[in-house]
């Protein structure tokens, strides 16, 4: 019998997940959920026939083109790519996978709470009481917006952008999005395309942000396009950070612009611009869009279907490059 192949793995994963690991390859798994330097993911992946990253893991080209001979696959754990040099792997023969779909529902989940949470101020009420400095009730105490019937404008009308705008009917809210392509009439479900960002951000009293990170839509939310959102907007980003400059979110959270904002993805995570903390409409999640139970093993075993389906000389159902 040929020896298993081995597969390193970045960050320490769901129980259910290694032990598939463990009965089908010889994982080098991290039990202390260590974040590997650049120089350790090389030397440990000597040998190791895949690795099974992160998003926390930034495998540039310079690190990809040092990376052994042996290593064959980069099956992420995640289902964003912008941390992998596609370009760099696919120069390098290396197959590179994600894990689409089985994330959407939890992250249109955090969509909806930051939403929630933003329009009506929910972390300066919580603070509140904990802080045992709520005193009393007025007719102007903790006055939010309120979301029901309002325009929600979705950037991204993806898997994620699709789930959250089925999650905002509920509220009443009415679906604008802008995409690559327009959608069908069925996956559309009444909702209005615009071709142009511009035009969308014109009728979006919400924004979600919901689209992949790329060159080109790094910065997408800057001064001029925040600017286009009508007075007293709230933006939710769910996507990653690097679709917003920082600076310029602060500015118009600060300048009464923007009623609030609710955040779960960060420029250099977990080193957040400081200027968010000290907004107090700004609703901030730790990028858990993803973490369910449900979740976070579907996503280890979609990563496993996929390295499952090279090692058996299949193409990968989530092949990225």
């Amino acid at each position: 019998m040929s020896e298993k192949p081995v597969v390193l793995v970045g960050r320490k994963l769901p129980e259910a997940v290694e032990a598939r690991l463990a009965r089908d390859y010889q994982p080098r798994l991290n039990p202390d959920d260590r974040l590997y330097t650049g120089e350790e993911l090389i030397a440990l992946a000597e040998g190791a026939a895949a690795v099974l990253p992160c998003h926390t893991e930034h495998l540039t080209a310079e690190l990809i083109a040092q990376l052994p001979q042996s290593v064959r696959a980069i099956c992420n754990y995640s289902v964003g790519v912008d941390h992998v040099d596609l370009a760099a792997a696919k120069a390098r023969g290396i197959i590179v996978t994600n894990t689409p779909d089985v994330l959407s529902d939890a992250t249109a989940e955090i969509a909806i709470l930051l939403m929630l949470g933003a329009a009506r101020r929910a972390s300066e009420g919580e603070r509140l009481v904990r802080s045992a400095t709520w005193k009393d009730w007025s007719p102007s105490f903790m006055v939010g917006r309120q979301v029901t019937g309002k325009r929600l404008g979705v950037v991204g009308m993806g898997r994620v952008g699709q789930v959250v705008a089925r999650r905002a009917r509920g509220f009443e809210m009415e679906i604008h999005y802008h995409n690559r392509r327009r959608l069908d009439a069925a996956a559309e479900a009444g909702a209005v395309y615009h071709e142009s960002l511009d035009s969308l951000l014109g009728v979006s009293d919400v924004l979600s942000l919901n689209c992949p990170s790329t060159p080109e839509s790094k910065g997408l939310m800057n001064a001029e396009r925040i600017a286009k959102l009508p007075d007293g907007a709230i933006v939710i980003n769910t996507a990653r950070g690097a679709l917003v400059n920082d600076e310029d979110l602060i500015a118009a959270l600060a300048s009464g612009k923007l009623a609030a904002a609710g955040l779960d993805v960060y420029n250099n995570e977990p080193d957040i611009h400081p200027g968010y903390r000290e907004l107090e409409n700004v609703f901030l999640l730790p990028h858990i869009g993803s973490a369910t139970l449900e979740t976070r093993d579907a996503m280890g075993f979609r990563a496993l279907d996929n390295l499952d389906a090279i090692f058996a000389g299949r193409e990968p159902g989530d092949r990225v490059a």
